[in-house]
């Protein structure tokens, strides 16, 4: 009898384990409205070979579709070490999916809450690092590469994305954040060809004080904030790196130039926002008719909580600088 009822208590147990993790899990839907999803930072990867796009942003989640309009999901992907300075429970932020020979990598912003790095004017600033993962589909699972850190330990990183410059090399291109520096940066650090690490050092390619249109509330100064760098070249061949700061309390995405074409710049900035008030962190891609399409999330504040969707506009790069063209609505 004992013998029987350690073995209920056991399944009572084990079910409410199993309970409390189903708790935790996104629940998944088909068919969802793409304005009905909430998501900060989205990027969408064009699949060709499952005809497919794949969302992800921040969060470290995955949706599908056929079409931009609906979509399926949410699904966790990613599989991290728990063992590793990222914890068991980081925050996953500003994700990307970047097809490379036959492989897919995850790069994204983790953040170990637990960790304490640096504090600067009383704040705490945590353990933030971009890092990539590996998988051989695009519906991962994700697992983390070789490198444990691919950017300092010391300095708070973030939003990185992948480069081929034109010396052939892969490159990860991010920010520095502003709480640790007061004035955030843009940098890049060579990766391996095969992604695994870095080489040699990080180089900062421009500050948000370069900016003419990111202001702070006041109009006086600058606004310290750098996000989302996202690289593209027009048809004409001209290197633009698109970044979101702040006009006063609005969120706003503006674009700079190389003047070299290449990721050493310098870099010039545009002197206004490339989209309209409270829309940024953006990303390009191409649908399956072949037009350019710049996704962004919407930013709005509703009781101290942002509230972001993803949004699109239709874009054109004809020329030597890039623009949009008009909403879009899948």
């Amino acid at each position: 009898m004992k013998k029987v009822i350690l073995s209920l208590l056991l399944l009572v147990m084990q079910s409410g384990i199993l309970c409390a993790q189903r708790r935790h899990l996104p629940t998944y839907r088909e068919n969802v409205p793409v304005d009905s999803i909430l998501l900060s930072d989205p990027f969408i990867l064009t699949d060709s070979a499952t005809q497919t796009y794949y969302m992800t942003g921040t969060g470290g989640l995955l949706w599908t579709s056929k079409n931009l309009r609906t979509w399926n999901g949410p699904r966790k992907v990613i599989e991290i070490d728990t063992t590793s300075w990222m914890g068991p429970h980081p925050e996953v932020w500003a994700a990307e999916i970047h097809h490379v020979r036959n492989k897919y990598y995850y790069f994204a912003t983790f953040t170990n809450n637990a960790i304490c790095i640096d504090s600067l004017n009383g704040r705490h600033i945590p353990r933030r690092a971009c890092h990539v993962l590996v998988s051989d589909r695009p519906d991962g699972p994700y697992r983390p590469m070789a490198d444990a850190a691919y950017l300092p330990p010391h300095k708070p990183t973030l939003d990185a994305t992948l480069w081929y410059d034109t010396d052939g090399h892969p490159y990860m291109v991010y920010c520095h954040e502003w709480l640790q520096n007061g004035n955030g940066t843009v940098e890049k650090i060579r990766l391996t060809d095969d992604l695994t690490g870095t080489i040699g050092w990080e180089q900062v390619m421009f500050r948000a004080s370069d900016s003419p249109w990111s202001r702070n509330d006041e109009g006086t100064a600058f606004n310290a904030v750098t996000d989302g760098p996202w690289l593209f070249r027009t048809q004409t061949g001209r290197l633009g790196c698109l970044w979101t700061s702040w006009v006063g309390k609005e969120y706003t995405e503006g674009v700079a130039y190389s003047l070299s074409g290449t990721l050493d710049g310098p870099w010039v900035q545009e002197e206004k926002p490339i989209t309209p008030p409270n829309y940024g962190h953006g990303m390009l891609f191409h649908d399956w008719r072949g037009r350019l399409m710049l996704v962004q999330h919407s930013h709005e504040e509703r009781n101290g909580r942002y509230i972001r969707r993803p949004h699109f506009f239709l874009m054109d790069d004809e020329g030597d600088r890039l623009r949009p063209i008009a909403n879009f609505v899948p």
